[in-house]
C-alpha cells in the first residue's frame, strides 16, 4: 500500500470510527455487535498504524522497510514458497488449542489453514513447484492438542512421539503420510532443488538428522553423536546443511540429557550452530557462545549464516533472542535486531532480497509474535 492509499485510508477509518460512536443509540444493534465492530475498528487501525509507525530498531542497519504480517495470537516459523509470493507459517488463533498451518501472501493478505485441524503441527515448507506442501502433524495419535509439557523443572520443549511428516497439496488437499516409524519425526525443510527432505527424527533412539526423497523413501542417516541435531536447513547450491545441535559431554550432562529424552523432552538451553556436507561428511561447528543459538539459515551467497541467540541478552534469564550472523568459519560475529524481546526463524526470500522473521516487537500483549518482512541491505 502507498503511503497515499494508507493515510487516506487511516483517515476513512478515524471518521468512520468517530461517526459509528455519535450515532451508535440510532443504531439497533445489540451490546455484543457493538463490541464486535469497535473490535474490528480497533483490529483494522492497529493494522494500518503498524505499517507506517517505525518498526525498525536504532542499530537494525540491516533491515528496511519492515511491515508486519500477523496480528495477534502466536505465529512463527515462517517460510518462502519457491517463487517467493506466498509464505507457509505455523499458528495458534481462531481459538484453537495448539498450532496449525497456514498459508498467505507476502503482503500478509489471503490466509488460508493449509493443515487438517486436528492434533498439533509444526515445521511446515513448500516444495518445489509450490504445488505442495509438507509439515509434521500429531493428527493420527490423536485428534486433541496433545499435553504441553510441565515447566515446573524448567523450561523444556516437548518430543511429541505421535508426530509425523506429512505431504499435501498446496490448498491442504490429499493428505498422505511420508514417515511412519515410532517417535517423533518433524522438522523437515526441502532441497533447493526439491529433490531431498532432510528432517530430525528419534526412529534410532536419539534425536538425529535424516535425509529422504521427496516420496519419503531412501532414507539415510546424517548424525550420530550423542545429543540433539535439528533444525536443519540446505545451503542456497544445495551441498551444505546448517543445523543447531547439542552434544553432552560429562557423565552429568548426558545423564540429564538421557534423562529428558526418555520423558519425550529436551531442554533448550544450549545450542551450537553447525555445518555439514550434504551427504553427512565433514562436520564442523560454527559457534561456540555457550548459550541458546537455534533457528540458523545460509544467507544468499552462502558465505554466512543468519540465525537466532540469546547471547546478546542481558537479562539473568537470558530470555532476550537476537537475530545475528556470523561467517562459515565461525568469525565475524555481527548483532542484526536490537529489540530487547524476542526475534527468531529467519529466512531469506529465494531472490536474497528480502527477510522474513518472527518477533515480539509491536506486541498487543507481552509475549505475542508475529510474522514480519523486511527489505534486507547488505553492505
Amino acid at each position: 500500500m502507498h503511503i497515499i492509499e494508507e493515510k487516506v485510508m487511516k483517515g476513512f477509518l478515524y471518521v468512520l470510527a468517530t461517526l459509528f460512536f455519535l450515532v451508535n443509540d440510532s443504531f439497533s444493534c445489540s451490546l455484543h455487535e457493538h463490541h464486535i465492530w469497535q473490535s474490528l475498528l480497533e483490529f483494522s487501525l492497529r493494522r494500518i498504524t503498524a505499517q507506517d509507525e517505525k518498526l525498525v530498531f536504532p542499530g537494525e542497519k540491516r533491515l528496511k522497510n519492515v511491515k508486519q504480517l500477523t496480528f495477534g495470537g502466536e505465529n512463527a516459523e515462517a517460510y518462502f514458497s519457491f517463487d517467493g509470493k506466498k509464505l507457509i507459517f505455523q499458528s495458534k488463533r481462531d481459538g484453537r488449542g495448539c498450532d496449525q498451518i497456514y498459508v498467505m501472501n507476502i503482503d500478509g493478505s489471503d490466509v488460508k489453514m493449509v493443515s487438517t485441524g486436528l492434533g498439533r503441527t509444526t515445521c511446515s515448507y513448500f516444495l518445489k513447484g509450490d504445488k505442495k506442501i509438507i509439515y509434521s502433524s500429531t493428527h493420527l495419535g490423536g485428534k486433541e492438542c496433545p499435553s504441553a509439557p510441565d515447566y515446573s523443572r524448567g523450561y523444556v520443549w516437548a518430543i511429541y512421539p505421535s508426530y509425523d511428516i506429512f505431504i499435501a497439496n498446496a490448498d491442504g488437499s490429499d493428505v498422505r503420510q511420508l514417515t511412519n516409524t515410532p517417535g517423533y519425526d518433524a522438522e523437515a525443510t526441502v532441497s533447493p532443488d526439491g529433490k531431498k527432505i532432510v528432517f530430525t527424527s528419534m526412529r534410532d533412539g536419539d534425536l538425529d538428522i535424516y535425509v529422504m526423497d521427496i516420496d519419503g523413501k531412501n532414507v539415510k542417516r546424517l548424525t550420530n553423536e550423542l545429543g540433539y541435531d535439528g533444525g536443519a536447513f540446505f545451503s542456497p547450491d544445495g551441498k551444505q546443511i546448517v543445523y543447531r545441535a547439542y552434544h553432552p559431554k560429562t557423565p552429568e550432562q548426558i545423564e540429564r540429557y538421557k534423562k529428558r529424552l526418555s520423558e519425550n523432552l529436551i531442554e533448550p538451553n544450549v545450542f551450537e550452530i553447525w555445518i555439514m556436507n550434504a551427504d553427512g561428511t565433514n562436520k564442523r561447528q560454527v559457534t561456540n557462545l555457550g548459550v541458546a543459538s537455534f533457528a540458523p539459515f545460509f544467507t544468499p551467497d552462502g558465505k554466512r549464516i543468519i540465525f537466532s541467540t540469546n547471547y546478546f541478552a542481558t537479562d539473568p534469564k537470558k530470555r532476550n533472542f537476537e537475530l545475528a550472523l556470523i561467517n562459515v568459519d565461525g568469525t565475524g560475529l555481527e548483532r542484526v535486531t536490537f529489540n530487547e524481546t524476542f526475534d527468531g526463524f529467519p529466512m531469506f526470500s529465494p531472490d536474497g532480497k528480502k527477510l522474513v522473521f518472527a518477533s515480539n516487537r509491536n506486541a498487543s500483549v507481552p509475549g505475542e509474535t508475529n510474522i514480519f518482512i523486511a527489505d534486507w541491505i547488505e553492505f
